[in-house]
C-alpha cells in the first residue's frame, strides 16, 4: 500500500462517512446511489435514494416497472437520462445476466449509463474488488495533489489523473478508500476554500505548495450559454389539464410535460389538436429554467377550454390529467411549478 493511501485511511477511519444508507448494501444499491450522484450531492440525494430502493427494493423489481413509475420517482433530481439509462440497465441485469450484477469492468461498463469510473465503484464498494475511481471529487483532490494541469474533460489530463489514481488505489480495503477519497473531496478538499489544514495529505499537495489551489483542477473553457424560448400551454378543462409524454430522447425525455408551441400558434394549436378556438387565454409571467449547456425561458398560456372534443383521447402519450389526482408519471420541476400555480389558482377564493 502506498504512503498516500496509508494516509487517507488513517483519515476516513477517524473522521470518514460510514453511514450512508447504501454503504454495505450491495451492488444493486451502490449502483443506484452512484448514478444519483452524478451531478448531485449526498445530502440531496438521501431522501430521493430512500424513496426510491423503498418502491424498487432490487433490481428485478426496477426492471419491471413501467418507465412512468421509475421517471415519478426520480422527479426533482433532473438529469433525468440517468432514470432512462438506471431502467434500461435494470433489463439487460434481468434478461442477460440472471438478475445479478456482473463483477467484471468491462460488463459493468457495458451497462446503459455506467462509464469507468461508476464501475470502478461497484466493484470497489459493493464487492471489495480494485478498481480506481475518477468522480468529480477525487479528480479535485488527485488534480491538486500532483498538480495535474489543465481541463480533465481533455483526454491527456483525463489519463494522467486515471493514471495517478491506479498507482493510489490500494490492494486492501478497497471500498474503504474508495469512500474516503470521495468523502475527501466532498468535505475538506472542495472546489472553494479548501480545508488544507484538515487535509491527510497536504503536507506534499503540489497545489498547496505552489499557493494555488485554486488553480487546479483546470477549469473547462468559457462559453457563453445560449438561450432558448418556448411557450407551453395549459390546456384546461373543467379539472382536467391536457398533457403529453415527450420522446424518450432528448431534454426531459420520457417525462409528462405541456404542449409546447411557437409564441403566437396557440390558437392554431387548440383548433388543431381540440378542435376548440381556445379563445379564453392568459399568459402568465416567463418562467425561467436553466440546464448544464442552456437557459431555457417558457411563457405560458392558459387556455380554458369550453368545447374540446371528445375525439381527444387518451393513450400512451396523451392525458387528461385530473389535478387532484397523482400525476401520471414523471414530471419536470418547471412544469411541476406551472401545475402547482394552476392548482393554487383553481382554489383561489374568487375562482
Amino acid at each position: 500500500m502506498t504512503d498516500f493511501a496509508d494516509r487517507i485511511l488513517a483519515w476516513f477511519d477517524r473522521h470518514g462517512r460510514k453511514d450512508l444508507p447504501w454503504q454495505g448494501a450491495g451492488a444493486y444499491r451502490v449502483w443506484v446511489s452512484e448514478i444519483m450522484l452524478q451531478q448531485t450531492q449526498v445530502q440531496t440525494v438521501i431522501p430521493y435514494y430512500e424513496r426510491f430502493v423503498a418502491r424498487f427494493p432490487d433490481v428485478l423489481t426496477l426492471a419491471d416497472a413501467d418507465v412512468d413509475s421509475v421517471l415519478s420517482h426520480w422527479a426533482g433530481l433532473g438529469y433525468y437520462a440517468r432514470a432512462r439509462n438506471l431502467h434500461r440497465a435494470a433489463k439487460v441485469v434481468r434478461d442477460q445476466h440472471g438478475g445479478e450484477f456482473p463483477a467484471s469492468l468491462e460488463a459493468l461498463m457495458a451497462l446503459p449509463g455506467i462509464g469507468r469510473s461508476t464501475a470502478g465503484a461497484i466493484l470497489a464498494l459493493a464487492h471489495g474488488i480494485r478498481a480506481p475511481i475518477l468522480d468529480g471529487n477525487v479528480k479535485r483532490v488527485l488534480a491538486r495533489h500532483a498538480a495535474v494541469a489543465g481541463w480533465p474533460g481533455t483526454a491527456a489530463v483525463a489519463a494522467d489523473l486515471w493514471r495517478i489514481a491506479a498507482e493510489h488505489t490500494p490492494t486492501r480495503r478497497v471500498a474503504d478508500y474508495t469512500q474516503a477519497m470521495m468523502d475527501l473531496g466532498a468535505t475538506i478538499c472542495t472546489r472553494t476554500r479548501p480545508a488544507c489544514g484538515d487535509c491527510p495529505v497536504a503536507a506534499d499537495c503540489a497545489a498547496r505548495g505552489l499557493g494555488a489551489t485554486a488553480d487546479f483542477p483546470g477549469r473547462r473553457p468559457r462559453r457563453a450559454k445560449p438561450r432558448r424560448e418556448t411557450t407551453m400551454v395549459l390546456a384546461v378543462r373543467g379539472a382536467a389539464l391536457y398533457m403529453e409524454r415527450r420522446p424518450p430522447a432528448g431534454i426531459w425525455g420520457g417525462l409528462w410535460s405541456l404542449p409546447e408551441v411557437a409564441g403566437d400558434a396557440v390558437g392554431e394549436w387548440c383548433r388543431r389538436v381540440l378542435q376548440d378556438d381556445g379563445v379564453q387565454r392568459e399568459t402568465w409571467d416567463p418562467l425561467r429554467h436553466s440546464f448544464s449547456h442552456f437557459d431555457l425561458e417558457i411563457h405560458p398560456v392558459l387556455v380554458r377550454v369550453v368545447a374540446a372534443s371528445r375525439r381527444v383521447s387518451e393513450g400512451d402519450d396523451v392525458t387528461w390529467y385530473e389535478l387532484d389526482h397523482a400525476p401520471p408519471g414523471g414530471i419536470a420541476a418547471p412544469v411541476r411549478m406551472l401545475i402547482d400555480r394552476l392548482r393554487e389558482e383553481r382554489h383561489a377564493p374568487d375562482r
